[in-house]
């Protein structure tokens, strides 16, 4: 038992890793996705909506919450000691609340976007010459 021990610590830390690798590709990713949605309607002259693009990126940032909590919940059950589980308490505290919050803006949004209300954050119509 004590061979596999030290393999099965590598295959914990390799999860680990590759989880908070996800959470931040997400985050990237999304960025990058979000701000390719501001700036193509922008160089076409059409309007932006701010919000749209606001709920897009809270869709990754939750993701990518998820990835990140299930990395530090993988690593304190490799060494589960009380201050590990104190402060995996306190940061699954954190990142739960910013993910309520996330998805009820989202929820929120998504239910004015449907509803056809204007939309308050619309950068002004980009033309040329104008």
């Amino acid at each position: 038992m004590t061979e596999t021990f030290p393999a099965l610590l590598t295959f914990y830390g390799a999860v680990r890793n590759a989880l908070e690798f996800l959470g931040a590709l997400s985050i990237v990713v999304g960025a990058v996705l979000t701000l390719v949605k501001l700036v193509r309607p922008l160089r076409a002259g059409q309007h932006v909506s701010v919000t749209n693009s606001r709920f897009q990126l809270s869709r990754y940032l939750t993701l990518a919450l998820e990835f990140q909590l299930s990395s530090d919940v993988l690593g304190t059950a490799i060494a589960p000691s009380w201050t590990a589980i104190g402060k995996l308490a306190a940061i699954g505290a954190i990142r739960t609340a910013l993910n309520y919050v996330l998805t009820r803006e989202i929820e929120d949004e998504r239910v004015r976007l449907a509803s056809g209300s204007t939309d308050a954050a619309v950068l002004p119509e980009h033309r040329e010459g104008t």
